[in-house]
This record gives C-alpha cells, structure tokens and sequence, in this order.
C-alpha cells in the first residue's frame, strides 16, 4: 500500500476548508474506492491508533464510533457529547498526513449547516452517516435520510468544503424483513442515497457473497462492507466481488483490549507482577 499526502497539517477552521491540502485529502480519499481493489480502513479510535495504521502503511485512516466512545467512557449511539467526539477527530486528523474519515453516526443531531462548519474544521475530510436513529434502534425512512444527506451535500457546496460522504444502511442490522426484503431495501436505499450525495454506500451486517455481488451489481456506485469474524470471506474474495470499501468497526479495539484484558486477569489470578516484562 502506498502513501498519500504531504506534510502534516494543522486541522483547517471553517473558513480555510477551501485551502488546496484539504480538497487534495478529499480528492485522494475518493480516489482511493476502487470496485475490485478496495479501500481496506482498519478503524482507529485515538491518534496513536492512528499512527499505527499509517506506520503500517495503510493510505487513509477511519474512526469507528464505538471504539471512539469507548476511550470517552461513553456507550455507542450518541452517547458521548459531540464536542468530545469532534475534538478526538481533530486529535486524529492532526496526529496523521493521510486522509482521515469519521464514523459519526447520524450526525449527533446537528442541523446539517452546523454539522459541516464543525466537521470540516477538525480536518478530517469524510464521515459515515447511518440510517437508523442512535437512541431507539430503529430505521429512518429512507427519503428522509435521502433528504438529510442532500442537505449535508448542499450544506458542503455552499460552504467551500468538500466532503466524502459514506452513508451507511441499517436494513440488514435492524432486520428490516425477510432476507430478501433487506437485499431489496439495501439496493433501494443505497441507490437513493447516491442520487442525494452520498460518494459511497455502507450496507452494514452482511457478508454472504451471493449478497454482496447482488448489492455491488445492482447499486450505481462503490460499496463498502464490513469485515466481520463471523465471515469465511478473505479481503481478496471481497476484491474478487468487486467491492470498494472495507471497514473493521471495532474489531481490532475489542481484539486489542481483550488481549490486554486477558494478561492483567493472568497476572493478578497467578499473584504475578502484571507490569513486569517477560523476557
């Protein structure tokens, strides 16, 4: 995987979102959702995660809002106050030079102006946007998600701040139906949310590959999936299905701290020094 991007910049305010280094970071992460060659996004939650993804050399770092929360002391689903959600993603946009992207859920009840003023100033230059309300669970009809993606859009083009908008669908999480009503929703959706804005679509919770070649053949633009433990599926089968985006949530939050937690429990059940390093 190749690096992009220059040096490392200062989080742009609202009024230098037009600055060159910023749309350049947009343009590069838009770029890089490529159907068959896709954008692998091992989610981070600080900027020493963060670093580490770039260290490792992966071209763009994402957030995930449940790893974020954790380390916030908060549970997931607009829990933890939008200040401290926004200030960790400035955290993370100025700890790294390659394009940073925010799983911020449904926007954190921020009418559409505001929310891009204050995204676009932590210099980050994507975010995920889902379609089912953070505090009841359920779906959001999808017009009026459409409608709130449109304004997000409109809101970047009047603002100067160009914006790579992931909009996630919830149909297969919330058991929108039977399984093939939730393909039929995910399709439909998907579609719509492309047509309101949106660059990428998120059809999060599933990983069948019959599924996912029908959701890549049949919505009009690059699609992202989720790299769950409960799937067989390589990052190269995902490739061979032509998928554009892969996303790790949580997952490697959650396998880091267990491992952490697992090594404290040892050391204080067997009456050992758990800071004491084995050599």
């Amino acid at each position: 995987m190749s690096r992009i991007g220059g040096p490392r910049e200062e989080p742009c305010s609202a009024g230098a979102t037009g600055d060159p280094p910023y749309r350049d970071k947009a343009t590069a992460l838009r770029a890089l959702h490529v159907p068959g060659k896709p954008l692998v996004l091992p989610n981070v939650w600080d900027a020493a995660s963060a670093r580490l993804a770039v260290a490792a050399g992966f071209p763009a770092v994402a957030t995930s809002s449940f790893a974020t929360a954790a380390i916030l002391g908060y549970d997931d689903g607009e829990a933890a106050p939008v200040g401290e959600v926004l200030a960790g993603a400035a955290r993370v946009a100025r700890a790294v030079h390659v394009p940073v992207t925010i799983d911020f859920e449904r926007g954190y009840r921020l009418d559409p102006a505001e929310l891009v003023e204050r995204f676009a100033a932590t210099g980050a230059v994507g975010l995920n946007l889902e379609d089912s309300d953070p505090s009841t669970g359920q779906l959001v009809e999808a017009t009026e998600h459409a409608e709130f993606l449109a304004a997000v859009r409109a809101a970047a083009t009047s603002l100067g701040v160009d914006l790579v908008i992931n909009a996630r669908i919830d149909a297969f999480l919330r058991r929108a139906g039977s399984p093939g009503e939730q393909l039929a929703a995910a399709i439909a959706r998907g579609t719509q949310y492309l047509d309101a804005g949106a660059d990428c679509v998120y059809p999060i919770g599933q990983a069948d590959p019959a599924v996912v070649r029908a959701m890549v053949e049949a919505i009009p633009g690059p699609v992202n999936v989720g790299y769950g433990r409960q799937s067989d599926l390589s990052l190269a089968d995902f490739a061979v299905l032509g998928v554009s985006r892969v996303s790790f949530g949580p997952t490697l939050q959650q396998h880091l701290y267990g491992k952490l937690g697992a090594a404290l429990f040892a050391a204080v059940a067997a009456d050992r020094d758990p800071f004491q390093v084995e050599r």
